[in-house]
C-alpha cells in the first residue's frame, strides 16, 4: 500500500513538473508567494534563485558604480602628468577600425584581491574604453597568471600574447621578483627582448612597474632598483611606462590614503578601490593618447615613455 502511494506521489509530481508547475527546495518559496509564519501571518515575499542572483547583480553594479566616488580617484597632480604615445591604437581607433589589448602580468593582472573578475584593471579598462568609444570593436584579453616572475612570461609570449595580433601589449612585471628579494641582474636583458619581439609584432607596448604596498616597500632597494630598471627598458625601446608605483606611492604619502584603503589584509595586492583607480588612470592615459593623436592627424611619433614626477 505505501509503495502504490509513492507511486502516485511521484506521478503527480511528475505532471506538474511537465505543466510547468515551479520547483523549489527545501524551505524556499516562490518570490510570487508569501511565506506564512507559523503563527498565520503573511511574511515578506523571499526571492527565489533567480530573484536572488539578479539582486546581487544590481548590487555588484551599484557598488561598481560608486567605489570610485566614496574614495575619489584623483589624477597626479602638477607637472607630474601621466602621459604616453600610442600611435598604433590612437591611429585605429581614430579610424573607426576594433583593437584588441592584451595584458600580460601576474596576479595583479590576473586580479587576486578583486571581489568580482568584473573588477579586475583589464575589465575596469575595457568598460571605459568602451564607453568612451562605443562604436569601436574593443577587444581586452586578461593574460595574467599568479605567481609568474619575467623568465616565464617571456616563455609564453608567443602563445599568450603575440598568438593574438594585439594592437597593444600592457606589460605588469616585477613585484614577485622584488617581494621574492631575488636576483634582477638579468632581467634587463629579457625585458628589453620581450618589448623588441612585441614591437617587431607591430604592437604598441606599455610597461607596469611594481605596486606600492607594504610587501613591495620593505624591499626598498630591490623596489626602487627594478623601478628604474623599467624605465630604462622602455627609454632604450622607445616603449611607455604607466609608473604605478610612484601613482601609488602618491596615494599613500601626498593624498593620505591608507594602505587599507587601496589593498588587502596581505599588504601586496590591491583592492577593488586599487584596481579600479589604477584602471581608470591607464583608461584616462590611453585616451589623451588618441585624442592627441587626432587633433594631430598624420604625425605619428614613437612611443614616448610616460613621466611621472612627484610633487
Amino acid at each position: 500500500m505505501r509503495r502504490r502511494w509513492c507511486k502516485l506521489f511521484t506521478a503527480v509530481a511528475l505532471l506538474g513538473v511537465l505543466a510547468g508547475a515551479p520547483c523549489f527546495a527545501a524551505g524556499e518559496t516562490s518570490a510570487n508567494q508569501p511565506d506564512v509564519s507559523a503563527a498565520g501571518d503573511a511574511a515578506p515575499a523571499r526571492p527565489g534563485v533567480t530573484g536572488r542572483a539578479i539582486e546581487a547583480a544590481r548590487s555588484a553594479a551599484s557598488r561598481a558604480g560608486d567605489i570610485l566616488t566614496r574614495i575619489p580617484c584623483l589624477p597626479p597632480k602638477g607637472a607630474g602628468a601621466v602621459s604616453a604615445s600610442l600611435p598604433r591604437v590612437a591611429r585605429k581607433l581614430n579610424a573607426g577600425e576594433p583593437i584588441t589589448i592584451v595584458a600580460l602580468g601576474s596576479s595583479s593582472t590576473a586580479g587576486y584581491g578583486t571581489t568580482s573578475s568584473t573588477y579586475t584593471y583589464p575589465s575596469r579598462l575595457a568598460e571605459q574604453l568602451r564607453r568612451k568609444y562605443p562604436r569601436a570593436r574593443i577587444s581586452v584579453i586578461n593574460r595574467g597568471m599568479g605567481g609568474q616572475e619575467v623568465p616565464q612570461m617571456v616563455q609564453r609570449l608567443q602563445s599568450s600574447v603575440l598568438d593574438s595580433n594585439p594592437d597593444l601589449v600592457i606589460w605588469q612585471l616585477g613585484t614577485n621578483t622584488v617581494v621574492r628579494g631575488e636576483d634582477s641582474s638579468g632581467i634587463a636583458a629579457m625585458v628589453e627582448a620581450g618589448v623588441a619581439r612585441i614591437q617587431a609584432a607591430g604592437a604598441d607596448v606599455v610597461l607596469i612597474d611594481p605596486q606600492y604596498v607594504p610587501a613591495v616597500t620593505a624591499k626598498k632597494e630591490g623596489a626602487n632598483k627594478m623601478v628604474k630598471l623599467i624605465g630604462e627598458v622602455a627609454k632604450l625601446r622607445h616603449a611607455s611606462v604607466f609608473p604605478r608605483f610612484e601613482v601609488m606611492r602618491q596615494w599613500h604619502e601626498d593624498e593620505k590614503l591608507p594602505f587599507e584603503s587601496f589593498s588587502i589584509s596581505d599588504g601586496l595586492h590591491m583592492n577593488d578601490w586599487g584596481y579600479a583607480c589604477f584602471a581608470q588612470l591607464l583608461g584616462d592615459t590611453i585616451i589623451k593618447s588618441v585624442g592627441e593623436a587626432k587633433a594631430q592627424p598624420g604625425t605619428e611619433r614613437p612611443g614616448s615613455v610616460m613621466s611621472f614626477r612627484p610633487m
